[in-house]
């Protein structure tokens, strides 16, 4: 199996709409107030400092896979999107100042996750980088209901609005690439799919327990909403099955005057409604 993605055969255009016009919203609506301060409790200072970690690539590895692959408009939507989690990280390394903390220079779970996809090509990187996303979706959710902390769950909800259509602007990309898998090669993949999230989530879950407990959700139920987000992931992103959102619900991703928003990858609630996780 080539771990070099074909060039996808999905419009990109308003995927780089979405992006620049979320870079838009966040200039204007600015920064959250730092000088109101944070109090974090030890086991979320130690949990927030590895997610920043995480957060803080510089995405060049990324970038030129997709520069590579040459369609531009899927290459400058990968620079917004770089850039969107060194906001993230920005954000996370202020919150940990506004509460007295420093920020760490490394973390080893970070150091072989990001080995672990540079050595792959454009697909495979971003089937792995999909896991920390779909993780990313019930952390950011526990820590914006769960935290006793304004400025904390502020912070929390901006990074989860931008994590909410992360996943579907990958899933857009990962279809279109998978289709060019044949059957049997497509399901070897998903298998060895599924055994990374397994594995990052139980990475997670160890490393981040007392943090999830502090925040009121169990690790047995982080676990399962990782599951579940991800079942959701792979189902949206199979060539022969697209997950049909039930009627009325709010779709992440472009805005209707932006053009038609892809299928949420949540299954059975509208992504930006989501309430605590694993209570």
């Amino acid at each position: 199996m080539s771990p070099i993605a074909d060039p996808p055969s999905t419009d990109h255009s308003r995927w780089l709409r979405d992006f620049r016009a979320a870079a838009r919203a966040r200039a204007a609506a600015g920064d959250p107030r730092w000088t109101n301060g944070a109090r974090l409790l030890p086991a979320l200072v130690r949990s927030i400092q590895r997610f920043q970690v995480g957060e803080g690539s510089d995405g060049r590895v990324l970038i030129a896979k997709a520069a590579a692959d040459g369609d531009d408009v899927y290459t400058a939507t990968i620079r917004l999107f770089v850039a969107e989690e060194q906001d993230h990280a920005r954000l996370l390394a202020h919150l940990l100042a506004a509460a007295g903390e420093d920020t760490i220079p490394g973390h080893w779970s970070d150091a072989v996750f990001r080995r672990l996809r540079r050595s792959l090509g454009l697909r495979l990187e971003l089937m792995v980088l999909m896991v920390a996303e779909v993780i990313a979706l019930p952390y950011y959710g526990a820590l914006r209901d769960g935290v006793d902390d304004p400025l904390a769950a502020e912070v929390a909800a901006r990074i989860l609005a931008d994590e909410e259509r992360h996943v579907p602007f990958h899933c857009d990309f990962l279809r279109a690439s998978l289709a060019d898998l044949a059957r049997p090669t497509r399901a070897v993949a998903v298998a060895g799919w599924w055994v990374i999230a397994a594995g990052a989530t139980a990475v997670v879950v160890h490393d981040h327990g007392p943090a999830l407990t502090v925040l009121g959700t169990t690790r047995r139920g982080f676990a399962g909403q990782v599951a579940g987000h991800f079942r959701a992931v792979v189902r949206e992103t199979r060539v022969d099955t697209r997950i049909r959102p039930r009627p009325g619900a709010d779709l992440p991703g472009p805005t209707a005057t932006e053009g038609p928003a892809p299928a949420s990858p949540i299954p059975g609630r509208p992504m930006a409604a989501r309430g605590r996780v694993g209570r």
